[in-house]
C-alpha cells in the first residue's frame, strides 16, 4: 500500500505518519527528514535547502522530485511507503504520476486558528522525529517513545509559520481537488482532539484499502 499524506503545517501529520507507519509496515518517507539530515551533513543539497527553508520558503521542485525518485527505487519501499511532505505542489504531483502509484492520499483538514499555536508550540525529538506540544509536556525535555531530546525548530516562530501557511495554501491545497478527481482522497478532520482519536478513524478507512 503506498499512501501520501496531506495537512497544512501544524495540521498533525508527524503524528499521524508514525502510527501509519507502524501499523501497515510502510516506510515514512519524508523530505523534510531528508533535507534536515543533508542540512545537518553539509552536503551540496543540504546547503541549497537551507538558504530556502530558513525564508520557509520551498526548494526548487526539480531537486525534490529527483530525491523522492531516488528513494522509492530503495528495497524497503517495496512493501509499501508512506509520503510525507510530497508533492508540495502540482508539478510534483504530475511528475509523481510517472513514476509511482498511489493508492490513497490522507489528508488532514484542521482549522487555520489552530494551526500557529500547534506550530510555535511544537517540539520535536532530535532522534526519532516524534512531535509534541508545550502544553502537553508537563516541562519534559525528552521523548516518551525514545528517550532523545526535544528541541524546537528555527523555523517554528510566527513569522516563518505564516509564510509557510500562505505557501501551504497558494500551492499545496490545490492537490486535495487533484487526487480528489482521481477518486484517491481519503478526507480526516484534525482538531484538539487526542491523536488517537483521530488515528481510529484513519485506521478504519486504511483497513478497508489494504484489504
Amino acid at each position: 500500500m503506498n499512501l501520501i499524506l496531506l495537512g497544512a503545517p501544524g495540521a498533525g501529520k508527524g503524528t499521524q505518519a508514525t502510527k501509519i507507519s507502524d501499523r501497515y509496515g510502510l516506510v515514512h518517507i519524508s523530505t523534510g527528514d531528508i533535507f534536515r539530515e543533508n542540512i545537518k551533513k553539509g552536503t551540496e543539497i543540504g546547503l541549497l535547502a537551507k538558504s530556502y527553508t530558513e525564508k520557509g520558503e520551498l526548494v526548487p521542485d526539480e531537486v525534490t522530485v529527483a530525491i523522492v525518485k531516488d528513494r522509492l527505487t530503495w528495497d524497503d519501499c517495496k512493501k509499501g511507503y508512506l509520503l510525507d511532505g510530497f508533492p508540495r505542489n502540482l508539478f510534483q504531483a504530475e511528475e509523481l504520476d510517472k513514476f509511482a502509484r498511489i493508492d490513497g492520499v490522507v489528508n488532514i483538514n484542521i482549522d487555520p486558528a489552530l494551526l500557529m499555536d500547534r506550530l510555535c508550540g511544537r517540539r520535536v525529538c532530535r532522534e526519532c522525529g516524534e512531535s509534541y506540544h508545550v502544553s502537553t509536556l508537563n516541562g519534559a525535555t525528552t521523548c516518551a517513545r525514545c528517550g532523545g531530546e526535544l528541541y524546537q525548530r528555527k523555523d517554528d516562530n510566527p513569522e516563518t509559520v505564516g509564510a509557510r501557511l500562505a505557501v501551504y495554501n497558494e500551492q499545496t491545497a490545490p492537490l486535495i481537488d487533484y487526487y480528489t478527481k482521481q477518486g484517491k482522497i481519503l478526507n480526516f478532520t484534525g482538531t484538539e482532539a487526542p491523536a488517537e482519536v483521530l488515528f481510529e478513524e484513519v485506521r478504519a478507512v486504511l483497513d478497508k484499502l489494504a484489504g
